[in-house]
């Protein structure tokens, strides 16, 4: 293929959003993975696709007409890789809300991924889901969905819309239901729990139940979280189910 500014043009707005959206996703966009690797992987990426795609024209007046592509080629790149991370929130969520009925809520530590405070818990949750999908490939199935993104919305077609607000909503409706359908069971058995104690410190009020109750919650909380580990590729299904609806949804939008 010969060089020329339309295909300067053309690939300068592949590489925006490809690059956008390495910054933003999972996997990719943690703080151990180093800067060359996220570049080399846009660089790369972009380079397949402009050879592939087959491109319309574009539509722009002036310099300031394609810096406004260039605007919202990389907001597109933001957005959709924002809708895939932000479910990998709801497992923090999670973690912290076991953390908070075990009684561990206040052992938190930096999480290097995030570069912000996180439960033990949480912790666990976020990387062994992550492992999982790193495991079976589902990392790549995220880079494929960018890539598809491209015959939906083409290039220069970008459409920022104000209803971008309902994607939020409806992530947050559906946060704190998925959340608490994972902590569920702990939760449950921790309530349980607490309606013994309680039944107990009537029974018998010269026993310390502070004392017993927390070590008691601890060990339910601990049993019942071990057994939580055998369901947790069905919680990375699910995650990962909700992570392509996001896409999918703020895809649609993008695309007006």
């Amino acid at each position: 293929m010969e060089f020329s500014i339309e295909n300067l043009e053309y690939f300068l707005l592949i590489a925006m959003r490809i690059s956008a959206f390495i910054v933003s996703a999972p996997f990719f966009s943690v703080s151990f993975v180093p800067r060359r690797v996220k570049a080399g992987l846009s660089f790369v990426m972009a380079f397949v696709i402009f050879n592939t795609l087959e491109y319309e024209p574009l539509h722009y007046v002036g310099t300031i007409g394609y810096a406004a592509l260039i605007i919202k080629e990389a907001l597109a790149g933001l957005i959709l890789g924002f809708a895939a991370n932000i479910c990998t929130m709801i497992l923090s969520f999670s973690g912290h809300f076991v953390d908070t009925e075990m009684g561990f809520s206040m052992v938190q530590n930096m999480d290097p991924t995030s570069n912000t405070q996180a439960t033990v818990t949480g912790n666990l949750f976020v990387y062994t889901v992550t492992l999982i999908m790193l495991v079976s490939d589902m990392h790549l199935m995220v880079l494929t969905a960018i890539i598809d993104t491209f015959e939906i919305i083409p290039l220069g077609e970008v459409r920022i819309s104000p209803t971008m607000y309902t994607m939020m909503v409806r992530f947050l409706t559906d946060y704190f239901l998925i959340a608490f359908r994972i902590v569920l069971p702990i939760f449950m058995c921790i309530l349980i729990t607490n309606v013994i104690l309680a039944i107990l410190a009537k029974i018998a009020p010269q026993m310390n139940m502070f004392v017993v109750g927390l070590q008691l919650k601890v060990m339910v909380g601990l049993a019942v979280l071990i057994l939580i580990v055998g369901l947790m590729p069905a919680i990375t299904d699910f995650i990962f189910n909700e992570m392509k609806d996001m896409i999918r949804y703020a895809t649609k939008i993008l695309g007006g």
